[in-house]
């Protein structure tokens, strides 16, 4: 008699289910998410820049979601070593990319064998923040701005040198020297923190470097900004031209953050956490901590997020391949 009750009990509860609409499984999971700690995975040391914004987006999710939001931080090999952790993890929403451009963008333009796939591995989530950077030379050098540099470039092609920190920061100056109309030489560096170095101490003749690391050399007098790469002044320096101003066409360049997830991770769970990362990034809290580094909030859904990223990606594509600058 028990087995036959169970039974029925059985049939009514697969006959209610059936009753369902199609997909209501799969927002409901996304009602209850998350329902274990997630990992932010971070492809910087502790104490970056993007360390500590993404420890700043951790904190308020965990308030807002009541589970635990853990930074784990996997530098190294080119953000190769974070981003196949995110590519390779379970599409659950348990594991998060909080990711520099480098790994999602610039990867896909100078590895002809990358061991995970920017666009295809990945379900964008929501796009958090971007910051400028400055066109520095060294304070004793005899360029005071844009138009001196170019001038004196165009007399002597590839005789003036510039620092790159990375190839990002190389694809960004071959950028600037088409808008102008230059040749420069490359001069590669292992890290921004060498090139900003060695350019304030006049080994090279100029350097393109985030805001962030560089203003403090500045504003002690080591470097001097010819320009900034964005779209308007910069309230800290606010008599520093734009490179548009200064006869860069167009030239603008900015390091950017966004939040991604395995790709198939279910799209409820991708547009809860979409609506409440942008959230965070509207929040008073947020725009200060980046006003301080000298970024703004870049906020944008994930298909939006999506466009961004293949935008990019051609763009930088495009760029390469005039430099001559051969994936690896």
């Amino acid at each position: 008699m028990t087995d036959f009750r169970h039974r029925i009990e059985r049939r009514r509860i697969l006959a209610a289910l059936a009753l369902l609409p199609l997909g209501s499984a799969p927002l409901a999971w996304a009602q209850d998410y998350p329902s274990k700690p997630v990992r932010f995975i971070v492809s910087f040391p502790p104490g970056s820049g993007a360390d500590t914004l993404a420890r700043l987006y951790a904190r308020r999710l965990q308030d807002m979601t009541k589970q635990p939001f853990i930074v784990e931080n996997r530098p190294g090999a080119n953000s190769f070593i974070a981003a196949q952790a995110v590519a390779t993890a379970a599409p659950d929403g348990t594991t998060l990319f909080f990711a520099s451009n480098s790994p999602v963008v610039v990867n896909a333009v100078l590895f002809k064998n990358l061991p995970y796939q920017p666009l295809n591995d990945f379900a964008p989530v929501a796009r958090t923040s971007r910051g400028t950077n400055l066109l520095l030379v060294p304070q004793a050098s005899p360029y005071k701005t844009v138009a001196d540099l170019v001038e004196a470039a165009k007399k002597a092609p590839k005789k003036l040198n510039y620092a790159a920190g990375s190839a990002s920061y190389q694809i960004a100056t071959e950028e600037f020297a088409e808008a102008v109309g230059a040749d420069f030489t490359h001069v590669p560096y292992k890290g921004a923190a060498p090139a900003i170095q060695d350019t304030a101490a006049g080994v090279t003749d100029f350097t393109i470097a985030d805001i962030s690391a560089s203003l403090p050399l500045v504003q002690g007098g080591r470097l001097r900004a010819l320009a900034v790469t964005s779209d308007r002044r910069h309230a800290a320096l606010p008599n520093v031209p734009t490179a548009i101003e200064s006869g860069a066409t167009g030239f603008e360049y900015y390091n950017w953050t966004a939040v991604f997830a395995p790709a198939k991770t279910p799209q409820a769970v991708v547009d809860k956490l979409s609506q409440q990362i942008g959230q965070i990034t509207g929040e008073p809290e947020t725009l200060a901590y980046l006003a301080k580094l000298g970024g703004e909030t870049f906020p944008a859904d994930a298909k939006e997020l999506r466009r961004y990223q293949i935008t990019q990606i051609e763009q930088w594509k495009r760029v390469a391949q005039r430099a001559g600058i051969q994936p690896e």
